[in-house]
């Protein structure tokens, strides 16, 4: 197995349009967009969420009752 290279990313635009960007797109999918870049730049994101599935599967969650009480 080869070891790829991960290059730089170099935008044609600058940090500041893209912080204007997301701040101005709808919170859902400004969520969803941090989502998907936390999920592209780390590896123990991803295994968290892999990891919150398999409890999701079974059967080890709590309600909000639980976790909070009534």
């Amino acid at each position: 197995m080869t070891q790829q290279t991960v290059q730089p990313v170099k935008p044609a635009i600058s940090p500041e349009q893209i912080i204007l960007a997301i701040k101005n797109m709808e919170k859902e999918l400004q969520e969803a967009f941090i989502e998907d870049l936390l999920a592209a730049v780390s590896p123990e994101y991803l295994e968290s969420i892999r990891e919150a599935r398999e409890d999701y599967k079974e059967g080890r969650v709590y309600s909000h009752e639980d976790v909070f009480g009534e």
